[in-house]
């Protein structure tokens, strides 16, 4: 069956081409010339034809059109339809372009070409010339190996009698052709074309006509080409028109706005050229890359270049010269040079070394701190007798807000130089300290020498901030690129990639900041002299607000000083009752509140003065943050420890209590430490060792389950000062009696009662008389520590010294 069926459609496909050369045949022989010699184009149009799908447009009657067929399968229908008498072809738009040729990929109705030309033919493709006639619909479809053939029924165009309203169509046709001319003169030439073959009476042309002018989507020109009726497709094809002529003006408001711009540029262009060659000739400017190179030259003199780094500016210069300033090198080249020739070699400033007048500007710039600025003057005074300070470096050591970035100012303007900061603060690739390669798009030296360039001199005070929160990478480790810088034995020749020549920093003060020595590493912290500042006091903190936070804050909110007071009770409330950290940031904030207050209720109307007291404070800043009561309550088991931590001195309350248990066990929380941990193991055998000799129970940790607790649960906590606080608060608990009043201790506590060392003893006091506390037991061996604080923070203090935990006990509970 399946051979009956082949064979079937091989006859079909072969009757179907026999009749295409059937129809050449007679279509040949019945070709008749008349009187006038013209061939009656009914005559010849064979019912048959080879269909060549067009992509992306359809073609239309009556145009004269040039014609491309590539792929194998048109190529060989198109030179079949040259070779046959008749020269002719079906021109058929495909559905779909991207879909390969088949019957059901074609519309139904096209146009019936006649080849008048071949233009050019290969093996890949064909270029013909086509005449197109006719439209036909095709009755029936068929597919062979040779391409795609149809029998098709013509639409012959009717001669249409020349009436008004037709006549009116073709007018409006016209005159929007008319339009398109005058936007678009190269429709001029098609027009002329047809005019050449057809006459504008003729509606059906000249609609045709008009719709292949148009740039339509080919499926709209289909639909254009399947309207018969010629009052429906001159309807169609003005709606065309019409949006043609919008898009024809819009391209053209397009084109003269890109030619005004074009044109202005050019313009710029031609007339800067003849500026510079007027210049030029009168000797006013030279070329670019001659002013660039003189512009190197002229700063060279002021310098005072190392053998090294004159060597690589003169080789850079002369290779600058033999580059084009079109080359890509040019402007790598003239970058080198531009940071070479900019940065200061040489250049110093003359250091000041009056003792007296820096101590001045310290004053002037800080309240208190008094061991601080002695360091710093001791440090100016070893300048004055050496001649120079070359080769230091401070690491300004505490809690934020303490004044560490202005005391790097005040110490540059105490010795009358520059001064210029930047952060290190999570600071990860190494390329920002030493540069980047030049053969990187985009590279710049590194922070170091962008530093210099900004300082202007070679002897500035670079401050370093928060050198403890240098970061590592991948990128590399920058905390290790800082050794070569803060090395006074390496930083003469500190080498930068990008510069890729020795630079002197060994003149540069370099002051570094930082909130703890923890996260610094070893070797970097033992280039650095450390200066430690502790934080303020009370009476510290109200002076710095009266003398330089009140005035500033003044400033900034525009408001006079006969506007506002706030009272110096208001300003020891809100000390104590909102600013207990270390340093000033909080008070300042807290005062500024205040200033916004005082600018609301005058932008409101106010006029009279407004006096801030003690009173009012709590109405404009809300309730305090911290309380007297919370501090100092009278409980057994409770006791007040000191620690330290980055944001300076802090008190901890730490607790103890016990619940009847048959099985004893010992449980610590707050979220403490590793070393606090064990701190707390310690005590609480010490403690049970030693029961009966401190008048307890010796069988009462037996009975009891004991739970000790460090308040501030989300905040972690760790250290070992906290020994013989845990070892009271677990007595006071066992014995029910409460430690005396106003009491503060720390210190490392061991298993046999020795009371050990501990850190932080200046930030710790401050604490002790930030809340008020009146009694303090510290160790032994912290005495001399002690005794080197200034007067105001030892005064109005009882201050105990234990060795033993024994000491200890007598001071807590009132037995010495």
């Amino acid at each position: 069956m399946t051979d009956d069926r082949d064979k079937m459609e091989e006859d079909h496909d072969k009757t179907i081409e026999a009749n295409f050369n059937s129809d050449d045949a007679e279509n040949a022989a019945s070709v008749e010339k008349t009187e006038d010699g013209l061939v009656v184009a009914t005559d010849v149009l064979p019912s048959t034809l080879p269909i060549i799908p067009l992509r992306p447009r359809p073609a239309f009657p009556g145009i004269l059109t040039p014609m491309v067929f590539t792929g194998d399968q048109h190529v060989a229908l198109a030179k079949r339809a040259v070779d046959t008498p008749s020269k002719m072809m079906g021109l058929v738009l495909a559905k779909e372009i991207e879909e390969p040729d088949s019957p059901e990929n074609l519309h139904h109705i096209g146009v019936v070409g006649r080849v008048m030309k071949v233009l050019h033919s290969d093996d890949d493709s064909i270029h013909l010339l086509v005449n197109c006639l006719e439209r036909f619909s095709i009755v029936e479809l068929s597919e062979t190996e040779q391409g795609l053939f149809a029998r098709v029924e013509y639409h012959y165009a009717t001669e249409l009698s020349v009436n008004p309203e037709l006549k009116a169509y073709s007018m409006a046709i016209i005159s929007a052709l008319k339009e398109l001319v005058q936007i678009n003169p190269l429709y001029s030439e098609e027009i002329k074309m047809f005019l050449n073959r057809q006459s504008m009476d003729d509606p059906g042309r000249l609609t045709d006509f008009a719709a292949n002018l148009t740039s339509g989507d080919g499926q709209l020109l289909q639909e254009i080409l399947e309207t018969l009726d010629v009052r429906k497709r001159i309807d169609k094809v003005l709606v065309l028109l019409k949006k043609e002529l919008e898009v024809s003006r819009l391209q053209t408001k397009i084109s003269k706005q890109i030619e005004q711009k074009v044109s202005a540029q050019q313009r710029e262009f031609f007339l800067r050229e003849q500026l510079k060659a007027i210049k030029k000739e009168l000797g006013l400017e030279k070329e670019g890359k001659v002013s660039e190179i003189e512009k190197f030259e002229k700063r060279l003199k002021d310098l005072t270049l190392s053998a090294e780094a004159q060597k690589a500016i003169d080789e850079e210069i002369e290779k600058l010269r033999l580059i084009e300033p079109s080359s890509p090198e040019y402007n790598v080249s003239r970058n080198y040079l531009d940071w070479l020739t900019i940065l200061p070699w040489g250049k110093h400033s003359k250091d000041n070394y009056n003792i007296a007048r820096a101590r001045r500007i310290l004053d002037r710039d800080h309240y208190g701190l008094k061991d601080v600025k002695d360091r710093i003057l001791e440090f100016i005074a070893v300048g004055k007798l050496k001649g120079d300070i070359s080769g230091s470096i401070l690491c300004l050591v505490g809690p934020p807000g303490v004044g560490k970035t202005s005391i790097g100012k005040s110490i540059a303007a105490a010795l009358n130089r520059n001064f210029y900061r930047f952060s290190l603060g999570g600071m990860r690739d190494e390329a920002e300290i030493k540069g980047h390669r030049r053969t990187y798009i985009g590279a710049m030296p590194g922070r170091f020498i962008q530093a210099m360039k900004s300082a202007e001199t070679a002897n500035p005070v670079l401050m370093l901030d928060e050198i403890d929160k240098v970061g590592a990478s991948f990128q590399g480790d920058p905390a290790s690129a800082l050794l070569e810088v803060l090395d006074p034995e390496q930083n003469s020749t500190f080498r930068d990639h990008y510069l890729d020549v020795p630079f002197d920093l060994s003149s540069v003060l370099f002051v570094a900041t930082a909130n703890q020595l923890d996260t610094i590493p070893a070797p970097l912290l033992d280039r650095m002299e450390v200066i430690r500042l502790a934080g303020y006091i009370l009476e510290e903190k109200l002076e710095i607000a009266r003398r330089y936070l009140i005035p500033k804050a003044l400033e900034n909110h525009g408001l006079q000083k006969s506007q506002i007071t706030i009272r110096k009770d208001a300003l020891r409330a809100i000390i104590d009752g909102y600013a207990r950290e270390a340093g000033v940031r909080t008070l300042e904030n807290r005062i500024k509140k205040i200033m916004r207050y005082a600018a609301m209720e005058f932008s409101q109307g106010r006029t009279d003065k407004i006096t801030v007291t003690k009173k009012d404070v709590e109405t404009i800043l809300g309730k305090p943050i911290f309380t007297e009561e919370e501090v100092f309550e009278e409980v057994p088991g409770v006791v007040t420890g000191l620690a330290w931590t980055s944001m300076g001195g802090a008190t901890l309350q730490i607790e103890a209590t016990a619940m009847p248990s048959k099985n004893k066990g010992f449980k610590q929380t707050g979220q403490l430490g590793k070393v606090m941990v064990e701190s707390s193991d310690i005590a609480y055998s010490y403690v049970m060792a030693h029961l009966e000799e401190y008048g307890a129970d010796p069988e009462f940790f037996d009975k009891h389950f004991v739970h000790l607790h460090v308040p501030a649960g989300a905040t972690p906590k760790d250290g070992p000062s906290a020994g013989v606080t845990m070892a009271t608060a677990l007595l006071s608990m066992i014995t029910g009696q409460p430690v005396i009043k106003k009491l503060g201790m720390t210190g490392e506590l061991t298993l046999t009662g020795k009371v050990l060392p501990i850190g932080g003893v200046k930030e710790k006091i401050i604490a002790v008389k930030r809340i008020g506390l009146k009694t303090v037991i510290l160790p032994k061996a912290n005495r001399k520590e002690f005794e080197e604080l200034p007067d105001h923070l030892r005064e109005d203090l009882h201050v105990h010294f234990a060795r033993d935990y024994r000491d200890v006990y007598k001071v807590a509970f009132g037995q010495n």
